[in-house]
């Protein structure tokens, strides 16, 4: 050991030796950092022939989003993107919206504008698949009708109806129909673009997985029972956010004469015993209260035999094609009403 000019050891390491630390260190960090690099190249590999819910989430986030100005929309669609998602083709018209190009002008047909989130946009169904796709078939059976898609993924109740004031309105729709989902009543965040984690699909895979345990076997706090049921507390903001901008929605259509109906989404993981009629009735209650229609579609789906067989994908439990076409063939007769009144309603579960 060296010593001082008293002749005492100095503590203090040699050069020598604290290079070798540093060194050590850096080869570490350098192993960690190529296995990671393996371990993404080889995912990015293994997802070319699977296919995993939150990696096409991110995915779907990076291609077709981009920030919207206005802090209750917090994201918008990137006009004229073309993307497969999920194994499908999506296509995002100039307007932003997963649909065909529909004209300003207003035609002879009847015009239904579908608002809504994830459900509504049609994720991992082929465009022609979904419920809105089909309602506009079947409706154009009985009279001329355009059904124009506003549903944009991760959306809540705000900002389905901020999307609609900023882009809807343009198109002065005979109806406006919103398909709430048990969700549409989280708070509204920020956009936000990422950075590098984000666009890792090794951070998004074992988040995924991280997320999926907590969401099955979590404590009633952190699954998803007690994550929808706690969004409708008194006191949850996203609620009263959502009652706020439903009541908005009302009171525009009432004063430009547009027809106003809400069809709640079942989720459909449980289908039998539905884990949510409490927050069902709930917001029933209130749209009743409020004078709007109500189809509450929970009830409907409660003798399907396996919910499994609605999902997109074992780990999506979003509607595939049939789910989609339940969903319109269960709500066509309450759409096709010119003319809806709050009694039309469907809110028991039983």
């Amino acid at each position: 050991m060296p010593r001082d000019r008293r002749g005492a050891i100095d503590p203090t390491p040699a050069p020598t030796a604290r290079s070798s630390v540093v060194a050590k260190l850096l080869v570490a960090i350098g192993g960690l950092l190529v296995s990671l690099l393996l371990l993404e190249g080889l995912l990015r590999v293994y997802l070319l022939l699977h296919t995993v819910y939150d990696v096409e989430m991110t995915r779907y986030a990076l291609l077709a989003k981009q920030a919207s100005p206005n802090p209750h929309i917090g994201h918008v669609h990137k006009p004229n993107v073309d993307a497969t998602l999920m194994n499908v083709p999506v296509h995002i018209n100039a307007d932003g919206l997963r649909d065909v190009d529909h004209p300003i002008p207003h035609g002879d047909r009847y015009r239904i504008a579908i608002l809504g989130d994830s459900f509504t946009f049609g994720w991992g169904v082929k465009q022609s698949d979904t419920f809105a796709a089909r309602l506009e078939a079947w409706l154009n059976e009985r009279y001329p009708t355009e059904v124009i898609n506003f549903g944009t993924g991760n959306y809540n109740s705000e900002q389905e109806v901020n999307l609609f004031l900023e882009k809807g309105l343009k198109y002065h729709p005979d109806k406006v129909v919103v398909f709430y989902f048990i969700n549409d009543a989280e708070p509204t965040v920020p956009h936000h673009s990422g950075g590098f984690l984000y666009h890792s699909r090794l951070v998004t895979f074992v988040w995924s997985k991280i997320h999926a345990l907590l969401s099955d076997y979590g404590d009633e706090i952190h699954n998803y029972k007690g994550y929808y049921a706690d969004l409708y507390r008194p006191d949850s903001a996203g609620w009263k956010n959502t009652r706020d901008a439903l009541l908005q929605l009302r009171d525009l259509c009432r004063e430009r004469g547009i027809a106003l109906q809400v069809v709640l989404i079942p989720d459909l993981h449980e289908l039998h015993e539905y884990p949510f009629a409490d927050e069902h009735r709930l917001i029933a209650s209130f749209l009743r209260d409020n004078g709007v229609p109500v189809l509450d579609l929970a009830p409907l789906f409660k003798d399907y035999p396996e919910p499994t067989q609605l999902w997109v994908s074992a780990d999506d439990a979003h509607a595939n094609a049939l789910g989609h076409e339940l969903i319109a063939k269960y709500a066509l007769d309450f759409i096709a009403q010119k003319n809806p009144t709050p009694q039309m309603n469907t809110d028991e579960h039983r």
